[in-house]
């Protein structure tokens, strides 16, 4: 991939008086280096830089070369579903809570910055997951970085769900719903329910039943070439929603089927040349804190 960024999209958490400052120091900084500056319009008046353009949505996605968001990884999901069907890379700068996609601090955010303008960076492949819900005779679809969930609207009733791998009856599960993870989004929802985490170039997805009747359903972890689909076994007042990555796609209904498949594009996302996958996971889950492990050493 070429270091090349000469038009940088940046993008935050709308509102954030944090995000706001980050935002107005990384713009003020790029400009100075003669960079082309992009706003995302939903951070409409955040970057107090007359340099910066702010442009429609379509425009900035056709010019970019690199885009920056500043956030939690809420931000960073949300950022890769603007930039995944362009092929722009994708950089996360932390002013969340966990931080598992947005890696670099505030503090480090300018240095780190300039080291990948000068070509000095990781850049990771992250799958994607394609979901398709068929309901009423009409289809609807999004795309998904963490995760595909189902799950019953009404907490006081239980729900069943029928699925399948490449048509072959897999089970029906009773319980509060179902998430199907990438393995990015297996230190998500799905790792709450009890999932495995799955190292983020596995060519795998993971099926996490939510609260299950049955404590013999488990989550299964399946090749990431596998089409799962996902019915609703009719029951009195089962409707139930469908959401990509937290946002809704839909209610489905008895009859609805949903398919769930690897997506066809990769999400990009930029890592600092010393990125470190497992020390993320030992800062995040607060591994190795006792006296044989190495955390006090990082």
């Amino acid at each position: 991939m070429t270091a090349r960024f000469d038009t940088i999209a940046l993008t935050g958490k709308p509102g954030d008086p944090h995000v706001e400052d980050s935002l107005g120091a990384l713009a003020r900084h790029l400009v100075g280096l003669g960079r082309r500056v992009l706003a995302d319009p939903s951070i409409d008046g955040m970057v107090n830089e007359p340099r910066v353009e702010n442009v429609p949505l379509d425009e900035l996605l056709a010019s970019a070369d690199l885009m920056v968001a500043i956030g939690g990884d809420g931000t960073m999901l949300y950022a890769t579903r603007l930039v995944a069907a362009h092929d722009i890379p994708l950089l996360g700068i932390n002013r969340g809570r966990l931080g598992f996609l947005a890696d670099i601090g505030p503090r480090e955010m300018i240095e780190r910055v300039d080291q990948m303008l000068a070509g000095r960076f990781v850049a990771e492949k992250r799958q994607m997951l394609t979901a398709e819900l068929e309901c009423g005779g009409e289809t609807v679809s999004a795309s998904a970085l963490n995760d595909v969930v189902v799950q019953k609207r009404d907490p006081g009733r239980m729900m069943d769900l029928e699925t399948s791998i490449d048509g072959v009856y897999v089970n029906t599960h009773g319980g509060d719903g179902l998430v199907i993870a990438t393995p990015t989004g297996s230190t998500a929802y799905a790792l709450s329910g009890g999932g495995p985490i799955i190292y983020p170039g596995t060519d795998a997805l993971v099926m996490v039943p939510i609260c299950p009747h049955t404590l013999s359903d488990r989550p299964l972890v399946v090749p990431g070439d596998k089409t799962i689909a996902v019915s609703l076994v009719a029951t009195e007042d089962s409707g139930s929603e469908v959401s990509c990555d937290g946002h809704s796609l839909a209610v489905i209904h008895p009859g609805d089927h949903l398919i769930v498949r690897r997506a066809e594009r990769r999400a990009t996302l930029l890592h600092p040349e010393d990125y470190d996958y497992f020390r993320i996971l030992r800062s995040k889950l607060h591994w190795g804190r006792g006296k044989h492990g190495r955390g006090g050493r990082e």
